[in-house]
């Protein structure tokens, strides 16, 4: 990871080496902790921190969903991320991803945490393409979890919470360990939920069919490529689909903070479509980097820019 020089703790810059915090931290030992994956990038007008308020809104559902009450509001936190970017932009040389944390700190273990300490903190740090930019380019290898993903009935997937992201993190493991490059995981009833951290779209015969989030987060960039396919009078549904229909899609793909849009050309060893970034997905990509680069004036609601 490349280091920024600042990082807002629980309202106050300290040095990112500084940045520590105790080991008995309870949610270092019960997980109990909401966060955010938000990005900055770098327009001609200076860094634009893209869907702020709408990535603050869901940390603070997911705070409430997790019974985490929140020392900070709606606007001290929107302002914290635009300072934070302020304190560190000489350390920033492209697109910035941002990572807060709303987290149980240092003073109460066992189960029962409502008498734990709600700390705080804001990070930022350069980071390009999470699948990597030949990902973007010409689509990556997936592979079927044998992990399911969390289920309703045992976990809340509304919520951004840590301790749901273990599910995520064995999945990823097992993918990468057998030589692909992000896992697919399908619900308990059988149907493709999504990847270990990003939703899926498929495209067949020039419609765009994504599933509903049932059991899972309801992501800010899925909601965004759905705009988009409705400006380019794209099909989109939103419907349960079944790994068996992404092996016969014509175009398949990952959306996400982290990973934007990006493309899926195989599946479980099976070529999907003609095994590259199909012409949809482009179009969409493109329209994409459009709006979070400031070039789609229509959009500009969706960027905060730092002056």
């Amino acid at each position: 990871m490349e280091e920024a020089k600042y990082i807002w703790k629980d309202g106050n810059f300290i040095d990112w080496k500084n940045a520590t915090t105790h080991l008995l931290t309870h949610s270092l030992h019960y997980g109990n902790a909401a966060f955010e994956g938000t990005r900055a990038y770098k327009t001609n007008n200076g860094f634009a921190i893209f869907r702020l308020q709408d990535h603050t809104k869901r940390l603070l559902n997911s705070a409430k969903i997790l019974h985490l009450n929140c020392p900070y509001d709606f606007d001290e936190i929107n302002q914290a991320h635009i300072d934070l970017i302020k304190k560190n932009l000489d350390c920033f040389k492209s697109n910035v991803y941002i990572r807060p944390l709303i987290y149980l700190g240092y003073g109460v273990m066992g189960l029962y945490h409502k008498k734990s300490p709600v700390n705080m903190m804001i990070a930022a740090w350069n980071w390009g393409a999470y699948l990597g930019e030949d990902g973007i380019q010409n689509g990556i290898r997936v592979k079927t979890s044998s992990f399911i993903r969390n289920s309703a009935k045992s976990l809340m997937g509304k919520a951004k919470a840590s301790a749901n992201y273990l599910n995520s993190q064995m999945a990823k493991y097992e993918a990468m360990e057998c030589g692909f490059d992000e896992a697919l995981l399908l619900d308990d009833s059988g149907f493709v939920a999504e990847g270990s951290g990003e939703c899926i779209f498929i495209v067949r015969n020039g419609k765009l069919i994504t599933p509903p989030h049932d059991n899972s987060l309801e992501s800010i960039t899925q909601d965004t490529v759905i705009k988009i396919a409705k400006d380019l009078n794209i099909e989109i549904y939103q419907r349960r689909i079944t790994r068996d229909e992404i092996y016969i899609a014509d175009e398949a793909f990952f959306t996400g903070t982290a990973a934007e849009i990006t493309p899926i050309k195989e599946l479980d060893f099976i070529k999907i479509g003609n095994g590259s970034r199909g012409e949809i997905t482009k179009k969409l990509q493109d329209s994409f980097f459009e709006i979070v680069l400031g070039n789609n004036k229509k959009y500009n609601n969706y960027l905060t820019y730092i002056d």
